[in-house]
Parts: C-alpha cells; sequence; structure tokens
C-alpha cells in the first residue's frame, strides 16, 4: 500500500522533471527586470504549443511584456500585457494540448487560456507549487503544460510573492513591474 501511496505521489513529478528531458529540447531565458529564468521545453509532449511559444519568442514578442498576474502559493502568469497594462495583439489561438500526460507540478510552465479550452495565445504561466487541479481529466481539459523551469525557481517564487494591486481592471498585479524584457533560445 505504501509504494502505491508513493508512486502516485511522485510519477506526476518524475514525468515532468526527468522523463521528458532530453539533450536536444529548446531552452529559453526569461530575462526579466529581477533577473532569469530558464525553460527547458518538450516538443514531444505539447507540438504545437511550444512551436506557438517559440514564435512569440523569436518575433520578440515577450520584448517590455509584465508578469501581470502573480499569486503567492500558486503561480506567475505573464507575455500577454505591457507595463500599463495595455494588452498585446495576438497569433490566432491554438489547439489544448493538456491532454499529453504532463501535469501542472512546481516548476512547470503551461498555457494561460480562457475558459474555452483552445483559447491559448501568448500568456503562459509557471506553476510556483504543485498545481495538479488545472490538469485535464478524463474529457474535461486542463491547462497544456509545455516546459519546466531549469534555473530561476527561486526568482518565479520570489515573483509570486510581491505585493500586489488592482491595475487596468485586473487584480493581482504586481505593485512595480516585473519585466521580462526578453526571452532569448540556449544554445548549448
Amino acid at each position: 500500500m505504501f509504494k502505491k501511496i508513493l508512486l502516485t505521489i511522485l510519477l506526476p513529478v518524475l514525468l515532468t522533471s526527468t522523463a521528458f528531458a532530453e539533450d536536444d529540447n529548446p531552452k529559453v531565458t526569461l530575462q526579466t527586470n529581477l533577473g532569469n529564468i530558464t525553460l527547458e521545453l518538450f516538443p514531444n509532449e505539447a507540438p504545437e504549443t511550444v512551436a506557438n511559444f517559440l514564435k512569440y519568442v523569436d518575433s520578440d514578442y515577450y520584448e517590455g511584456t509584465i508578469f501581470h498576474r502573480v499569486i503567492a502559493g500558486f503561480m506567475i502568469q505573464g507575455g500577454g500585457f505591457t507595463a500599463d497594462m495595455k494588452k498585446k495583439d495576438t497569433l490566432e489561438a491554438i489547439k489544448n494540448e493538456s491532454q499529453n500526460g504532463l501535469s501542472n507540478t512546481e516548476g512547470t510552465i503551461a498555457m494561460a487560456r480562457t475558459n474555452y479550452p483552445h483559447s491559448a495565445t501568448s500568456q503562459f504561466f509557471i506553476n510556483t507549487v504543485n498545481n495538479r487541479n488545472l490538469d485535464a481529466r478524463g474529457n474535461r481539459f486542463g491547462y497544456a503544460v509545455f516546459g519546466r523551469v531549469t534555473d530561476g525557481m527561486e526568482l518565479a517564487v520570489e515573483i509570486s510573492r510581491v505585493p500586489r494591486a488592482e491595475k487596468g481592471g485586473h487584480r493581482d498585479v504586481p505593485k512595480s513591474p516585473i519585466i521580462i524584457e526578453k526571452v532569448v533560445r540556449v544554445s548549448e
């Protein structure tokens, strides 16, 4: 019984941390005004999502966007608004790939979306804790995990804890903007 419980707890962590790690997976660094967060992306499990994210990266779309929604003990969300809370134009929405076997565990990156499952465009979030309640269940779509933090997780947690306010009709906006200055591919 203990082994079964332990496996239930550890399997999602193992799946999102090492089982999908490959040397040739794309990696990017989010350069913010507070420091850097490096991500490994999982194109084998989320091909459309990774391709979409990299289109935004390669077009410099994320330059000057902010983490506009931060909640301690939950996640940090960015990739769609400027520091003055102006929403940026996006590409077309993509197919939801949340049923790919990856879980919204601590340190994973997933696509933000509306209540409509296939509405993700440019916005993403980094889970600062285990949020398995955001996973797909049966026929219900969840939030598509497409990578993980490999460096800078302590910064993501720090960002989630900054003082927040309401701004531009949005709650949980950092009082001082946390700006994504650039997102660059990492070559190894």
